[in-house]
């Protein structure tokens, strides 16, 4: 029987364990993570969404708190657009994120970062410059494209030193969103090293719309690699979204995928970013307890766990302190469903009502607590991959384990911890 450690990725000269753990946001996909994954001979992310919030938490740096201090005028003002980011502190906190990462890399394996397109941060074009170009400066292996279309992500690195040295690609979930991506950048004579075909069935947003249930990850492999192969276009496809087993991710390598990413079971990982509490919801859940919902203000759907404490939360926006996903007009959809629930609740004597609003949530201070469970359509199966202890609990597993089984294991077979 094949196990994964038959196949390689091929970089150039460098070949890799085909196993990649995706970016997951705001540092649940830890350096320590992507470490791990680069030690082991694989490809690791860490992800720059909320990278100053990132940075103050793990390196004692203040951006969000002088960025509050710097707008806390506006904070009870419904508009907005006057809350900048300060480039040259954005360009700081990714190469505290990126830099140092790259710093304590150990092993044959890279460290990627995965960019957001939709962490707009009320000025779209230039901060995504900044992010992109400092990641680079820092050193980082390479670049995945996210949660968007990224049509001018390329242009806006074309003079980078380092454009075409450093792996770029880009997530899509079907070949029309890559066929747009490959028109689009063909001017620069430059195609992606990569592209991640991610699935219905990854863990928070998906790039599938309410119908996700009638999609398959296999399906649009196959119609991208024909296309691919019509074109003759040489580019290292990698599966996503879904492949919970070693056998699971075997079954795509055989079929033509370079890698498969993966991430679900790493966020029970002692190395993952979630709190041990949140872990064991993870553990926990059901799979009535997963639902796909529309609560993000990004226009994505997005699945996660039901008993999320972001769901239904009614707090005070905080974009003077956070606000990366207001658009370039300062605009964000939690921001008008809650200020249309506020006008509904009239003022108590004690200030401002408490509220609750259903069809949005503040993604940007509710991710930033890890109150936004995000999860994988498998995250019901977590409790099958470790044991449960004398208390209740179950035991959290390192990610060396979870790679090694992903890396080693046949026959849909899922090997405990000791």
């Amino acid at each position: 029987m094949k196990c994964v450690d038959d196949f390689r990725l091929r970089f150039g000269k460098a070949e890799l364990v085909p196993i990649i753990i995706g970016g997951m946001g705001v540092d649940i996909s830890t350096a320590e993570l992507a470490l791990e994954a680069a030690r082991l001979g694989g490809i690791g992310h860490i992800s720059d969404a909320m990278v100053p919030t990132v940075s103050d938490r793990r390196f004692s740096t203040h951006f969000v708190k002088e960025k509050l201090k710097l707008y806390k005028y506006n904070v009870a003002n419904a508009d907005k657009s006057d809350v900048l980011f300060d480039l040259g502190r954005l360009a700081e906190a990714t190469q505290n994120h990126v830099g140092r990462t790259m710093e304590a890399k150990r092993g044959t394996g890279m460290i990627f970062v995965n960019c957001m397109e939709k962490l707009t941060m009320n000025a779209p074009r230039e901060t995504l410059r900044v992010r992109l170009t400092a990641a680079l400066d820092a050193g980082v292996d390479g670049i995945t494209l996210s949660a968007g279309l990224h049509l001018g992500s390329f242009a806006l690195i074309e003079d980078h030193p380092r454009f075409r040295d450093a792996k770029l690609g880009i997530i899509v979930s079907s070949l029309r969103a890559l066929q747009i991506f490959l028109r689009k950048i063909a001017k620069l004579k430059r195609l992606p090293d990569f592209v991640i075909v991610e699935g219905p069935l990854a863990g928070g947003h998906l790039g599938f719309g309410m119908d996700w249930a009638h999609f398959d990850l296999a399906t649009i492999m196959a119609e991208i690699q024909e296309y691919l192969k019509v074109e003759k276009l040489n580019i290292p496809l990698i599966a996503a979204g879904g492949i919970f087993t070693g056998s699971d991710a075997v079954s795509f390598l055989d079929s033509g995928a370079a890698a498969v990413q993966v991430a679900t079971r790493f966020t029970v990982a002692q190395e993952c970013g979630l709190p041990a509490a949140v872990q064991q919801e993870y553990f926990r859940a059901s799979e009535a307890d997963i639902e796909v919902n529309t609560i993000s203000p990004t226009g994505y759907p997005m699945r996660m766990l039901k008993n999320s404490p972001a769901i239904g939360s009614g707090i005070r926006p905080n974009c003077e302190a956070f606000g990366y996903l207001l658009d370039g007009s300062g605009n964000c959809a939690y921001i008008t469903a809650y200020n249309r629930e506020l006008a509904t609740h009239p003022k108590t004597k004690h200030g401002l009502p408490k509220i609750s609003v259903k069809d949005k949530t503040c993604l940007c201070t509710h991710m930033r607590n890890f109150d936004c469970w995000t999860c994988g359509h498998y995250t019901y199966r977590l409790k099958d991959t470790t044991r449960r202890l004398a208390d209740g609990s179950y035991q959290v597993l390192s990610a060396e384990h979870v790679f090694h089984d992903y890396q080693f294991s046949t026959e849909q077979r899922i090997a405990l911890p000791d």
